[in-house]
C-alpha cells in the first residue's frame, strides 16, 4: 500500500508512492515531493534544485556507465531539451537555452550560461530544518474574518498562522529553556480556522453586484467588500449561516486533532484576528476582487467578534464540568444513539436512523449538525427541515429556561452582548484563554446599547481573554472602561521580549520627566519672584525678616512637590481592579511601537493593524500565559508583566 509519513509537526501527510504531500486540517494544493540524487543551481538565488526523479534515474545511469569505463564527456538531454554534460567525475555542466533562438540555429550551450550539477547531496548548505518537538502542550485555533487574505501582502490565514508559530517556536527557545532541558514542555500548536470556502452557496456576492451602481466603481466594491459585513452579521439569516460555519469548523479540526494524536491532555485556546480581508489595502476592482469566490462579502474586522458571540452563547451544565475533556473525545455511547433514535421517531424519521448510526451521532452531535452536514449524510430536504426545526426549537426552550433560571437566581444575570438572533452552536470544549488581536469587541458591545460590562460577568466557558493592540490600530478598541466606566488609567504596555522599554520610549518617558520637573522649578521661582514684587515696602529690619520668610517658603515649596511626587506614585502602582472577565487580571495590553513607527501615527496605522503575526511581543505573552496555566513560567521574569 501507500506508505504515508506525517511531517511539518503533523500538518501535513506525505504519500510516498504518489509523491505527494497533502494538508491534514486545510484545503490547500497537493505538492509535488521528490527523491533527490541530482541536483543543479538555480540562476537566482544560487540554491540547488533537485532534477525529476525519471531523469535523475538517466543521469545516474550515465554516472555510473561513465565512472566504470572511465569514458567522460557525456552529453544527455533532458525532457525539455536542455544538453547535460558529464566532464568529470568533478564538472558536470547543464546548458539552458534562452527562450528564443536566433535565425542561425545557434546551439544550446552558446545560448545560455552553464549551471552547475552536483550528485548527492554532500556540501550543499541545504536549510533543512531540525524540526519541531513531538510532545504538543496546547491547541491554539486561530480564526479570521470572512475573507481569504490576511494581511496586506494578500497572504492567506495559513501563511500568517505559519509565521506565528515560527516566531512561537524561537520564543521557547529563548525564554522557557530551562523548561525545554528538563523536558517540562514540548511546544504549543497553532491551527488556521480556514472556513470562508463553505460559504460559497449563498451567493450574496452576484446579487450585490447586480444592483451595485456602475460609476465610482472601486470604491463600490471596496464598500461591499468591506463596510457592509457589519450588516451581514448582524442580519439574522447570514448571521446564523456565518456561527453555525463557524463553530462546526472548529469542531471538526478538533475531533480531527484528537483522532491524530490520541495521546493529548493539553487544554485548548482560541484566537481572533479581526481583519478577514485587505481592508487597509487599495481596493482591487472586480473581477478579481470577487474571483476568491466568496459568497458572503469579505468581512474587515468580524474574526474576534464571532468568538466573542460564541463564547458568550456557550452553556457551562454542571454535567459537562464532571465530564470535563474526556467526554467529548469518547465515542458515541449505545445510550446517545437510542436517544436520536427516539428524537427521529418523534419526527416519523426513523427509516433514516441507520444513517445516523453509521455517522456514529449521539444526540449532542445531533444538535451541532448544520443543514450542509444532514445533506452531506443523503437526508433528502423534507426531513432536513424538520430535523432543523426540531433542534431549533429545543436550543430556543433552552435558551428561555436558562434567561429564567439566570433572572430568578444571579443577581447579575448575563448582559445582552449580541443582539443578532441567531441559535449559537455549542463547542466540543472549553477554551483555557481567548485572545482577540486588534479586535473592535468593545465598539460593537458600544453600538448594541452595552453601557457596562458587569464586573462579575465572565465568560461561560472561558476564563481567560486579553485584548491585545498595537497602539496605532484603526480597528482596535479597549474593553477595560466599560467594566471601569468611572476609572481612567491606560493600557497594560505589553513588554518587549527582549526585557525592557524601546529606546525611544524610554527617551520619551525621560525627557517628560525632565519637563515636568523644569516646570515646577520654574513656577517655583516665578511664585517668589512675584511675591517678593507684589509685597508693600517694608522698613530694613522689617524687609531682612521678608528675605528669610520668602526663602524658608522656596524651601519649603520642593519638599512639599516631593512628599507629593511618592503619593502620586504610589496612586498609579495601587492595582486596578478590572472584573472578572479574564480572571481578575488585566484585560487591554497595548504592544510598544517601533521608533520608526512614533514618527508617523498615521502612516503606520494600517501596518498596526497587520503587527501581530510577526510579533515576538504578541507571540511571548501567548506563551506566557498559556504555560501559566500549567505552573510553568519564564527562565527570566520580564519587567512590566504582571
Amino acid at each position: 500500500g501507500d506508505a504515508v509519513v506525517a511531517t511539518s509537526g503533523g500538518r501535513y501527510d506525505v504519500h510516498l508512492r504518489r509523491r505527494q504531500r497533502a494538508a491534514v486540517y486545510w484545503q490547500e494544493e497537493v505538492a509535488e515531493v521528490r527523491r533527490c540524487t541530482w541536483f543543479y543551481k538555480g540562476d537566482k538565488d544560487n540554491k540547488y534544485i533537485p532534477y525529476a526523479e525519471p531523469f535523475s534515474a538517466q543521469l545516474e545511469e550515465a554516472y555510473m556507465v561513465a565512472v566504470t569505463l572511465d569514458e567522460w564527456k557525456k552529453k544527455l538531454e533532458s525532457p525539455s531539451r536542455e544538453i547535460i554534460i558529464l566532464h568529470n567525475p568533478k564538472l558536470m555542466v547543464h546548458y539552458h537555452p534562452v527562450a528564443t533562438s536566433d535565425d542561425w540555429g545557434s546551439a544550446p550551450m552558446e545560448q545560455g550560461r552553464p549551471r552547475t550539477v552536483k550528485r548527492g547531496v554532500e556540501n550543499i548548505a541545504a536549510e533543512i530544518p531540525s524540526g519541531e518537538p513531538l510532545q504538543i502542550d496546547h491547541l491554539v485555533f486561530v480564526v479570521h474574518g470572512i475573507g481569504p487574505a490576511c494581511d496586506i501582502r494578500f497572504r492567506s490565514i495559513v501563511q500568517c498562522v505559519n509565521d506565528f508559530r515560527s516566531v512561537s517556536l524561537s520564543m521557547l527557545q529563548a525564554h522557557f529553556k530551562k523548561a525545554q532541558e528538563q523536558q517540562h514542555i514540548g511546544r504549543v500548536e497553532f491551527l488556521p480556522v480556514n472556513w470562508h470556502s463553505s460559504l460559497h452557496s449563498t451567493g450574496v456576492d452576484v446579487d450585490l453586484e447586480r444592483i451595485t451602481l456602475p460609476s465610482i466603481n472601486r470604491l463600490r466594491h471596496f464598500i461591499n467588500d468591506t463596510i457592509l459585513d457589519v450588516f451581514f452579521y448582524n442580519s439574522s439569516t447570514y448571521c446564523q449561516t456565518i456561527v453555525d460555519t463557524v463553530a462546526s469548523e472548529m469542531n471538526r479540526l478538533y475531533q480531527l486533532f484528537l483522532s491524530r494524536n490520541p495521546g493529548f491532555k493539553g487544554g485548548v485556546s482560541i484566537a481572533g484576528h479581526s481583519l478577514g480581508k485587505d481592508e487597509g489595502g487599495i481596493p482591487i476592482p472586480s473581477p478579481e476582487r470577487r474571483c476568491f469566490g466568496l459568497g458572503l462579502p469579505r468581512a474587515g474586522f468580524l474574526g474576534s467578534l464571532i468568538l466573542f458571540d460564541l463564547l458568550t452563547n456557550q452553556k457551562a451544565a454542571p454535567e459537562d464540568d464532571e465530564r470535563g475533556a474526556e467526554g467529548s473525545r469518547a465515542a458515541s455511547s449505545p445510550g446517545g444513539a437510542e436517544q436520536v433514535r427516539e428524537i427521529l421517531k418523534t419526527l416519523e424519521l426513523s427509516e433514516y436512523s441507520e444513517v445516523f448510526e453509521k455517522e456514529k451521532m449521539d444526540r449532542q452531535a445531533l444538535f451541532l449538525c448544520t443543514e450542509q452536514n444532514l445533506k452531506e449524510m443523503g437526508i433528502p430536504l423534507g426531513p432536513r427541515m424538520k430535523i432543523l426545526h426540531y433542534i431549533s426549537s429545543k436550543r430556543e426552550a433552552q435558551q428561555r429556561d436558562a434567561r429564567v433560571t439566570g433572572a430568578e437566581m444571579s443577581p447579575n444575570p448575563t448582559l445582552p452582548f449580541s443582539q443578532v438572533s441567531a441559535n449559537y452552536p455549542q463547542l466540543l470544549y472549553k477554551p483555557t484563554i481567548f485572545f482577540a488581536f486588534g479586535s473592535p469587541i468593545g465598539m460593537f458591545l458600544t453600538v448594541r446599547g452595552v453601557k457596562r460590562i458587569d464586573p462579575s460577568y465572565s465568560l461561560p466557558t472561558c476564563k481567560g481573554f486579553f485584548n491585545i493592540f498595537h497602539p496605532f490600530d484603526p480597528v482596535a478598541y479597549r474593553i477595560e472602561p466599560m467594566i471601569v466606566p468611572d476609572a481612567e488609567f491606560e493600557p497594560m504596555l505589553l513588554p518587549h521580549h527582549k526585557g525592557r522599554k524601546r529606546m525611544h520610549l524610554e527617551l520619551k518617558e525621560g525627557l517628560t520627566r525632565m519637563s515636568v520637573d523644569l516646570k515646577n522649578n520654574l513656577l517655583g521661582s516665578l511664585r517668589v519672584a512675584w511675591q517678593s514684587f507684589t509685597r508693600a515696602p517694608l522698613p530694613a529690619v522689617e524687609a531682612a525678616e521678608a528675605d528669610a520668610d520668602a526663602e524658608t517658603s522656596a524651601e519649603k515649596q520642593p519638599e512639599t512637590k516631593a512628599e507629593e511626587a511618592p503619593e502620586a506614585a504610589k496612586e498609579e502602582a495601587a492595582p486596578i481592579h478590572v472584573g472578572m472577565l479574564n480572571g481578575g487580571h488585566r484585560i487591554d495590553y497595548v504592544l510598544q511601537e517601533k521608533p520608526i513607527e512614533s514618527f508617523n501615527e498615521y502612516l503606520f496605522a494600517l501596518q498596526g493593524h497587520l503587527c501581530y503575526w510577526e510579533s515576538e511581543d504578541t507571540v511571548l505573552l501567548v506563551l506566557k500565559e498559556i504555560y501559566q496555566t500549567q505552573g510553568i513560567t519564564l527562565d527570566q521574569p520580564l519587567p512590566g508583566s504582571q
